[in-house]
């Protein structure tokens, strides 16, 4: 029974779960309207600002990360999540890796309300994946004696550039959500702390909860006062 248990708790079950969740959601609207119709993003709940914002609809900040918009969008999305996540649950442990995951979705969602179009419709995982790649740089700069997690780190660094280099000129990609994604993620893999792989200094994780409070204050402020 103990060895099942070490067994289960050895698969990254959080990661399936959010992609099975994500395909859910899809299949729901689908069959209800289309994942491209606006009227059924809102209906499950799309992030937009005046709904956000002026009627105090504040969970679509998080309901915004399991919607997407079209089969490539979810596809895309969902396969990335699959492989990064199922490395970052690996080593920060299940309930860690969570915690990074709904930071960096929620943080993304807020910068992209405050810098983004007041009027746009915006959904997708990505601020939440690209949170996953924040970790990643977190753990390149923390343990680049490590080969492997130095040589991972500086191929994902070069990636996220690349894809936000893209996002600057293709239409419809929410960047603002992808850099709010991507700063979280890294300030929270601080927070939490990764002692499967080695200690963080304890200064490092002071300041950056110190900075991800206040960048969640500060944004949060901004929105409700903007």
């Amino acid at each position: 029974m103990q060895q099942t248990l070490k067994k289960w708790d050895r698969q990254p079950y959080m990661t399936v779960g959010l992609v099975i969740i994500n395909f859910l959601v899809f299949g729901l609207m689908t069959i209800n309207g289309g994942s491209e119709n606006t009227q059924t993003l809102l209906q499950y709940g799309a992030v937009f600002k005046p709904l956000v914002v002026q009627n105090g609809e504040w969970w679509r900040l998080i309901t915004g990360m399991f919607i997407h918009i079209g089969l490539t969008h979810i596809v895309m999305n969902m396969v990335t999540l699959y492989f990064v996540g199922i490395q970052i649950e690996n080593l920060f442990g299940h309930f860690k890796f969570l915690v990074i995951y709904f930071i960096a979705g929620i943080f993304g969602n807020v910068v992209s309300l405050v810098l983004g179009n007041p009027l746009a419709l915006s959904a997708g995982a990505s601020g939440a994946i690209f949170g996953l790649f924040g970790v990643w740089l977190m753990l390149g700069e923390s343990f680049h004696d490590n080969p492997y997690i130095k040589a991972y780190a500086r191929q994902l660094g070069l990636f996220v550039v690349l894809a936000l280099a893209s996002s600057l000129m293709e239409s419809g990609i929410d960047i603002y959500a992808h850099i709010g994604g991507i700063l979280a993620g890294f300030l929270a893999g601080y927070l939490v702390g990764v002692p499967k792989i080695g200690k963080v200094e304890i200064p490092k994780r002071i300041v950056a909860t110190v900075v991800l409070i206040v960048l969640f204050a500060v944004t949060f402020g901004t929105l409700i006062t903007k």
